[in-house]
């Protein structure tokens, strides 16, 4: 099993979990994205289906649909997961187009870990950049930190463009060309 598919070890409070760490969807993903994103509170109605809707592409199409992603299990739910792939019309940049995690399992680690697999995972697919997209509503302040203490840096901020003072902050992180 590569090192990136070993299971995860998180700490809720003080219960030691041990997640799984998989890299494709499975039909049960559907349901299980949409419960997940939903529970996080963060999300509208239509982003949900956004983050559905690239699950299903990925089931339809496989890798060709450019969507890439790592699911964390655990307890029998989903606890975690990410979405990212190549940006069309590019070299070597990635976007990450979604990452959620659920509420009990937030802040033990788990959106590091999903994060460290995307960037290898990117890395391996030979991407020198990766842009992470959010709102620069206070309700994202943690989600903005969160970029940064991964080595995101602000690339740019649009005004305004989910919504009246709804902004969108798009962060970089680059890297080396890989192997």
């Amino acid at each position: 099993m590569p090192e990136s598919l070993a299971p995860l070890t998180i700490l809720r409070g003080e219960t030691r979990l041990t997640l799984r760490l998989r890299d494709e969807p499975a039909a049960g993903d559907r349901a299980a994205v949409r419960e997940l994103t939903s529970a996080t509170g963060f999300f509208s109605d239509e982003e949900v289906a956004v983050a559905v809707e690239l699950v299903e592409t990925r089931l339809a199409q496989g890798l060709v649909s450019g969507y890439r992603f790592f699911f964390a299990d655990g307890d029998g739910q989903l606890d975690g997961y990410v979405c990212y792939g190549p940006i069309a019309l590019t070299k070597s940049s990635f976007d990450l187009y979604w990452i959620a995690v659920r509420p009990g399992a937030q802040r033990a680690g788990l959106g590091r870990r999903l994060m460290d697999a995307a960037e290898a995972g990117a890395h391996e697919l030979g991407a020198t950049a990766m842009y992470a997209e959010t709102s620069s509503r206070p309700q994202y302040a943690p989600t903005r930190t969160f970029y940064r203490r991964l080595g995101y840096r602000p690339a740019a901020e649009l005004p305004d463009f989910y919504g009246p003072g709804d902004g969108q902050v798009i962060f970089e992180k680059r890297w080396r060309p890989g192997p």
